[in-house]
């Protein structure tokens, strides 16, 4: 269920070990080289933990942290695709897939009581080399959530029939084809084929060939789950709320009794290095080309991945880095770069990425890559290099190990070193091996596995028609041979009543919000402080009330540019200078504007509090504005408006508003905020200059602070950096948000992407403001028709009919009308049935035909007040509820109050809502290869239909 980012994963948590993922993996780059400054490490952040094993060989892993009610459910199966044998390709995914399909004593969706009962967080990846389950739970769902984990460990093959398998085959087809359909999508599949030799565990992607996937019998599948899913190839992680004694007793009374399934052997570490180098070329649609370099290196658990790690981040891995100053800054080839490793039980890659610009010289960048490359290897980095490397992957580790679930939360990071190395604690080795690297050990490293007679595979994906992979030949496989169970485990009698169904729990923890703390600035501006003191590290956002629907007429996107521009120079650094010395501290820093505002954000380590704010007031007060800089990011950011247009979802988000709201209105500018390619060229440093110092204004602002402070710490800091803040020139005018008309009739259009696999379906209208008294009861006749998972149209879409890999809907908030959109990717074939199907819910459910039922109006309840315990673990997630908070003008305690909105409301008030969901007015838009999408649309004959452009302008039709 999670997406394919890189070569054999369909998983978000790439790399070793969870939580350092960010910070191992050098982000993509904006800058370039800076004078050196100082590193100061990052405080040292410990995950203590105990555990024991079960007799059937189940090994729990138990961390506890009690700063919110909930509980880590984390379960990870030691396979993967490494372990499908030629011809069964796609079996480990499609297998996570039927795992979430119900089992014997729970049957029908999985998600259904843990929906109930206010879970968050809750998925299940696959990827090369394991298998994982999470979700975070309320503490008093404790038990039900080690209820179902349990069953579909134990219990499952009695819930899978023929019908299950077909439906869970398309879901996956469609999930392999919205892959396909992005932008570079087939990119990841190439690399394994060309990086491993045919035979090798990684040589096929993870998802699979859609020949094995069609083959797959009910027999294969039932076999390979006898084979592979059971307690003594699995690790279970509980991190949060609760204790040793606690979980011994839940795990065994709910796992003991599972059997042991056969021991299987791992594979054999087959890191397949090369001895020379290779390219290969491919075409997309796409608007620009993309250089790919990677290398075969160590496995998972090696020292040398940290090294290399941080090798990565100074040659490519942010705005200081060596790639990005020759290739971005100096002679501005490249839109970006980057450089990871991604880490694997079998044997890792060394990648670097280069989107050259649109016409550049792809050779000419090949070269500069090379000739940096061979550079530091023969030299190594610095040692201000390496100090900055080191103290942003530690700083990355600080920040992340603040979640207890999740993606790359604590609870990943104890399951993973314990798959892929028996040692839950290996996280402290790779801290240990970053802190004691050296530039010549980095070096010497390097140069072991990306030197002298190390071979790389270059891939170039240029502009042109998008061509399918073909998929190789098909291989008949051998038949499935279960070894027998291990008899060295045994199992514990069972104390639990299966056929009476989950435990549910009948009480929830109370919502708990910090309570949020007041002062003001000499300069006016307002400060909300919430106080929480888990990890060393304070995060602020500095917000203003003003934000796109601000930019001036003709000037669509000036205010997500100058936002943009805010950490490109500041003060007396230049841009490369700030970005180092952000590096050296620790620091995060950013801008953006929202529709309605625009946020400036830091995260500091409090041991560098002081000298972060510095540099962020900097940011705010002194912007350089460089004409350099500004040329240089306009470069950048029409690549990025290119990069959107080839997006299915990104064009609509660009060409619905101005479809909806018409011409001329705030709100008419292409929702990402990045404006045209008209306005941004037009842009000059005058209109940044002006929007900045009429905008960004401390009268009427709010800095909200959230982290390990106190107010009594931190006003004093904040006075000495923005009290005597007093800007330049008048303030800009409050924008007025119109009312746009409601549309007359129904309306489709059309935007062709040739050779798409899918069609990307929309469905638009508006809402009434975000501030209507009604907001909340929007809000949750929503949740009925998309807003969840078991929602109308993604169950109708989906778990139904599986054409699509998912189907929702929702409405961004606004101070003036909400643009609510239902969207589904479905198989291109079946784009007419869709759109047929998606108008049919939304009709039944807005006229009353099909209204929300009580217990559709009791289950989104749940979703929407019992998950909000977990939903505030973060200092982050409660900034930005504070922050809106204010932005809309709602007290302090809204959170609760909304609460309460939300429990005391009637079906009868959730139906009156929904008829705002009025078909009559409905704007559709529907992406996808014309050809194939066209004529069944045309035939529904639900409005007058037109063909647009990527720019959302009516093409001519063909004489």
């Amino acid at each position: 269920m999670g997406s394919p980012l890189l070569t054999q994963e369909f998983s978000v948590n790439l790399f070793r070990p969870a939580a350092l993922a960010i910070a191992l993996a050098g982000a993509l780059s904006l800058g370039g080289y800076a004078p050196p400054a100082q590193a100061a490490s990052a405080p040292a952040v410990n995950i203590p933990y105990e555990s024991f094993t079960l007799p059937n060989g189940l090994r729990v892993i138990v961390h506890t942290d009690h700063k919110a009610p909930i509980v880590a459910v984390n379960v990870w199966y030691h396979v993967g695709s490494k372990d499908e044998p030629a011809g069964r390709t796609g079996f480990a995914h499609l297998f996570e897939h039927l795992m979430f399909n119900g089992s014997e004593n729970a049957p029908g969706e999985y998600f259904t009581p843990f929906t109930a009962s206010g879970a968050t967080d809750m998925n299940g990846t696959t990827n090369s080399d394991r298998t994982n389950y999470f979700e975070n739970v309320p503490t008093t769902a404790l038990d039900m959530a080690l209820w179902m984990e349990s069953d579909r460990m134990g219990h499952l093959l009695g819930a899978i029939d023929q019908k299950t398998l077909d439906e869970q085959r398309g879901v996956v087809q469609n999930e392999k084809r919205q892959g396909e359909n992005q932008p570079y999508g087939q990119v990841w599949d190439e690399l394994g084929r060309q990086l491993y030799p045919a035979g090798h565990p990684y040589h096929h992607s993870t998802i699979g060939s859609m020949n094995d996937l069609n083959a797959a019998s009910l027999d294969d599948v039932k076999t390979w789950f006898r084979t592979w899913y059971g307690p003594n190839n699995a690790v279970l992680v509980l991190a949060g709320d609760i204790d040793l004694a606690t979980a011994r007793e839940k795990v065994a009374k709910y796992f003991g009794d599972i059997p042991a399934t056969p021991t299987m052997a791992q594979p054999q570490v087959a890191v397949a290095a090369h001895t020379a180098d290779s390219r290969s070329t491919m075409t997309d649609a796409v608007p620009q080309a993309r250089i790919y370099r990677a290398w075969n290196v160590a496995q998972y658990g090696q020292p040398d991945l940290d090294r290399l790690d941080l090798f990565a981040r100074v040659l490519a891995g942010g705005k200081s880095s060596r790639l990005a100053k020759r290739l971005m800054h100096d002679s501005q080839l490249v839109d970006n770069v980057s450089a990871m490793v991604s880490s694997s039980q079998l044997g890792s890659n060394f990648i670097i990425t280069a989107s050259v610009k649109q016409g550049g010289d792809e050779a000419r960048v090949e070269a500069i890559i090379n000739e940096e490359l061979q550079r530091l290897l023969r030299d190594g980095p610095t040692a201000d290099e390496l100090d900055r490397a080191r103290t942003g992957v530690e700083a990355a580790w600080v920040r992340g190990v603040e979640r207890i679930g999740g993606f790359g939360g604590k609870a990943d990071v104890l399951a993973e070193c314990t798959i892929y190395t028996g040692n839950p604690g290996c996280y402290r080795d790779s801290l240990a091996t970053l802190a004691a690297a050296t530039p010549e050990s980095v070096r010497a490293t390097a140069n072991t596995w990306l030197g002298a007679g190390k071979g790389s595979h270059t891939l170039v994906v240029n502009p042109g028609p998008r061509v399918p992979i073909a998929e190789e030949p098909t291989v008949t496989p051998a038949p499935f041979v279960v070894p027998k169970p291990d008899p060295r485990y045994t199992t514990l009698p069972s104390t639990v009543d299966r056929k009476a169904g989950p435990p549910m729990p009948t009480r929830f923890p109370d919502l708990i919000f910090p309570n949020q703390q007041h002062a003001t600035l000499s300069n006016g501006t307002r400060v909300i402080l919430a106080e929480r003191h888990d990890v060393p590290v304070v995060q602020m956002s500095y917000g203003f009330r003003a934000g796109q629907s601000s930019d001036p007429t003709g000037r669509p996107g000036l205010a997500s540019f100058t936002m943009g521009m805010l950490d490109e120079g500041a003060g007396d650094l230049d841009a490369l200078a700030f970005a180092d010395r952000a590096d050296a501290l620790g620091a995060k820093l950013g801008a953006g504007a929202g529709l309605d505002g625009s946020s400036v954000y830091l995260s500091a380590l409090k041991q560098n509090l002081d000298a972060s704010v510095a540099l962020f007031a900097d940011m705010l007060r002194r912007p350089r504005f460089d004409q350099a800089d500004i040329d240089r990011v306009r470069g950048q950011w029409i690549a990025g408006i290119r990069q959107e247009q080839a997006n299915p979802s990104r064009v609509a988000q660009r060409v619905l508003p101005e479809l909806l709201y018409g011409a001329g209105h705030p709100y008419a500018a292409p929702r990402t905020g990045t404006g045209t390619e008209a306005s941004i060229n037009a842009i000059t440093r005058a209109d940044l200059q002006r929007w900045h110092d009429g905008t960004l204004r401390p009268e009427g602002a709010t800095i909200v602070v959230v982290g390990d402070t106190t107010l009594a710490e931190i006003m004093p800091v904040l006075e000495r950096q923005f009290g005597d803040w007093k800007p330049a020139g008048a303030a800009a005018t409050a924008t007025a948000i119109p009312q746009a008309a409601a549309l007359p009739k129904p309306r489709v259009f059309l935007i062709d992407k040739p050779g798409a696999v899918q069609a990307n379906i929309f469905a638009a209208e508006l809402l009434p403001p975000s501030t209507d008294p009604k907001s909340t009861e929007y809000d949750m006749a929503n949740m009925v028709i998309g807003g969840d998972f078991t929602a109308r149209l993604n169950m109708n879409l989906r778990e139904d009919k599986h054409w699509s890999y998912g189907s929702g809907s929702g409405a961004g908030a606004a101070l003036g009308q909400r643009m609510w959109t239902a969207s589904a990717p479905v198989q291109i074939d079946k784009t007419g049935e869709s759109v047929a199907e998606m108008r049919r819910e939304i009709t039944d459910y807005a006229n009353g035909t099909r209204p929300a039922t009580d217990a559709e109006v009791a289950s989104m309840k749940r979703v929407m007040t019992l998950t909000l315990p977990g939903e505030y673990e973060t200092a982050s997630s409660v900034m930005n509820t504070i922050a809106s908070n204010v932005l809309y003008g709602r007290p302090d305690d809204y959170v609760f109050r909304r609460t309460a909105e939300i429990q005391a409301m009637t079906p009868a008030a959730v139906n009156a809502a929904a008829r705002s969901l009025d078909p009559s007015h409905m704007t559709w838009l529907i992406v996808g290869d014309l050809k194939r999408i066209e004529a069944p649309v045309r035939a529904l004959n639900i409005g007058e239909v037109t063909v647009l452009d990527a720019d959302g302008k009516p093409v001519p039709p063909k004489p």
